[in-house]
């Protein structure tokens, strides 16, 4: 796990690499590579790639990079883990190559040799990167199936930039500050930014699934190599029985956590008391996984409260063996680290406090990788939105379809709430949005309902920035390819093309590479999903209560019979508190997700923007 930049001038006039703005680049993210630092620039200086270094599989300076292939031709940036590296580099030596390292950095070059860009569709794991080609004057970009390393690039026309982070390509100096009201909205409608926007114009997410290749001519159309629909697709065809699928269950998690678990120093698992975590730690033990550290978060605020998760993790951690970490955070320590959170959120959000503490106790304890039960809610059917979503679309579109009726009816409402009528901001909307696949779906997502902007953000930003975002043809993509979908299937889809893509994976990295942690998500793996069951079979055989029993023994009944509560935070309670306004009895969810977009907005982002 690492950060990469890369600076590449691909027309003829544009001025050759500033060497100055490739280490301010490269400086920017070295929270993310502690262990080392490495430029590389061409020999006609137009192409330049920087490289901090986490030192996770092949210790040795043999693993350090940018990497060039042995004869000089290829030259790669790379961010990630392959876990099939072994695999394929048997593979490629039984066909002749030759190695020069145990790193499998060296397994790409030597891939993308033999295969081109195609290579991609052959690596398991999570992975960013950016590979010079010499002999043909191309660069390639390429990104992850699902998503799990980011990637951000800008053009201005003569020169491509890319990075790890959006803000490191902000602190080379040469790309421009400009806000995006896409981004900008997008933001406040989900609580993220979705790809491929950010809130800087120029810069752009790459999306996850696809390459781009840039030639002389400058880049071209990101070419899409995965998308989850279409897998889901493929998977729908399968049936079986009962017992069978529980079969398949038990072996896919079994293998992705055997692949997961590659590594040339210690893997530890976060830990909180629900079933998807539990699992990765009951797997590692069946696995004959020695001296397990486990990470549970708390909160001072939830301790001896149902929301409180380390008595039960606790009793998980014993029952598995596993070295027991809790580590308290309380309001004062959220208020130091604020600053800091801000700083290293590449882009904002409503989310990721837990993880830069579960992170920070990591760093605390010497911990550089670590599992996290992160997927499991979007491949198990383990949201309300697997139940709230069809509900909504089946009953709602017979009557979505009379013209004018549900946007009259929001009006209604709205004005009836401006006048104290006590309603969800989202009931509003019900009718109009309802039902849809995408309607509905932004209705259990948003943070913000589009009606609402008008009241946070200027009004000619939004109305460019829904234009140019178009939010709800934007979620119906994710689910484009997949008509033949049933609803579980179709739930399954846009949650891990959107919630889990562009807000939890996205939080996953910068929170945990701000502290040098590597996080890894066995249940975020395109191997793993197409091994699954389909959807209506997950749903038949309960898949949660079958994957609290692939452990042996299975999890504790405390844990497989525990009401989901989502992992919350006081962060709420905490900003009310910092304003001086009065307690509120209980945690709403939606209100707290507000409260702290609204701080994160000002604190980091907030310009002109802010109405």
């Amino acid at each position: 796990m690492c950060g990469i930049a890369g600076i590449h001038a691909y027309l003829d006039v544009a001025p050759p690499v500033d060497r100055g703005e490739l280490v301010r680049m490269n400086q920017r993210m070295v929270s993310r590579g502690p262990d080392g630092s490495g430029l590389w620039l061409s020999e006609e200086g137009r192409t330049g790639f920087g490289h901090r270094r986490l030192a996770i599989i092949d210790l040795s300076e043999g693993g350090a990079q940018p990497m060039c292939s042995a004869d000089g031709r290829f030259t790669i940036t790379f961010n990630g883990e392959i876990y099939n590296y072994r695999e394929l580099r048997a593979e490629l030596q039984a066909a002749g190559r030759t190695f020069r390292s145990e790193s499998d950095t060296e397994v790409l070059l030597q891939l993308y040799g033999a295969y081109g860009a195609a290579m991609v569709s052959r690596l398991r794991g999570m992975f960013a990167f950016g590979l010079w080609d010499a002999g043909k004057r191309t660069l390639l970009l390429a990104r992850d199936p699902l998503g799990i390393k980011p990637l951000y690039w800008a053009d201005d026309g003569w020169t491509l930039r890319f990075a790890s982070q959006a803000k490191a390509l902000l602190a080379g100096g040469a790309v421009s500050r400009d806000p995006d009201p896409a981004g900008i909205v997008g933001f406040h409608l989900f609580g993220s930014v979705p790809e491929p926007f950010t809130v800087w114009r120029s810069i752009q997410s790459l999306p996850a699934g696809t390459t781009l290749t840039v030639d002389a001519t400058g880049p071209g159309i990101p070419q899409r190599y995965y998308d989850v629909a279409t897998a889901l697709t493929e998977r729908s065809a399968s049936t079986g029985r009962a017992e069978d699928a529980r079969a398949r269950i038990v072996e896919a998690v079994r293998d992705s956590v055997r692949h997961h678990l590659i590594a040339d120093v210690p893997v530890a698992v976060f830990l909180s008391a629900g079933i998807d975590s539990g699992a990765l730690l009951g797997t590692m033990s069946a696995l004959g996984v020695r001296d397990i550290t486990a990470v549970t978060l708390g909160f001072q605020e939830f301790e001896g409260q149902p929301l409180d998760e380390a008595p039960l993790a606790a009793k998980v951690a014993a029952q598995y063996g596993a070295r027991h970490i809790v580590r308290t955070v309380g309001r004062a320590e959220f208020e130091r680290d604020l600053p800091a959170l801000l700083d290293a959120m590449d882009l904002p959000t409503v989310d990721g406090i837990n993880t830069w503490f579960v992170a920070k106790a990591a760093r605390e304890a010497g911990i550089k990788v670590a599992l996290s039960g992160l997927g499991a809610d979007e491949c198990f059917g383990g949201y309300p939105s697997f139940t709230d979503v069809p509900r909504s679309v089946h009953w709602l579109r017979p009557v979505s379809w009379v013209p004018g009726l549900g946007a009259l009816l929001r009006r209604g409402l709205s004005a009836a709430m401006a006048a104290g009528l006590r309603l969800h901001p989202k009931a509003a909307g019900l009718l109009q949005y309802g039902g849809s696949w995408s309607g509905a779906y932004l209705l259990r997502r948003g943070v913000y309902m589009p009606w609402e902007l008008d009241e946070v953000l200027d009004p000619a930003l939004v109305e460019e920035g829904m234009r140019r975002l178009a939010p709800l043809g934007r979620i119906a993509a994710a689910i484009r390819t997949g008509h033949a979908l049933g609803d579980f299937d179709r739930v399954a889809a846009l949650e891990t093309s959107l919630y889990m893509r562009n807000q939890l994976l996205r939080d996953a990295d910068w929170a945990g590479m701000a502290h040098g942690v590597e996080i890894r998500v066995p249940f975020v793996d395109a191997f793993f999903l197409s091994a699954l069951p389909a959807g209506p079979m997950l749903a038949g055989v309960n898949a949660k209560d079958a994957l609290a029993n692939v452990p042996a023994p299975p999890l504790p009944d405390e844990v497989r019979h525990r009401r989901k509560t989502g992992f919350s935070t006081p962060v709420g309670r905490w900003l009310r508190e910092a304003s001086g306004a009065p307690p509120q009895q209980g945690i709403d969810l939606s209100a707290a997700s507000r409260a702290w977009a609204r701080e994160v907005w000002r604190a980091g982002w907030a310009g002109p923007a802010v109405a």
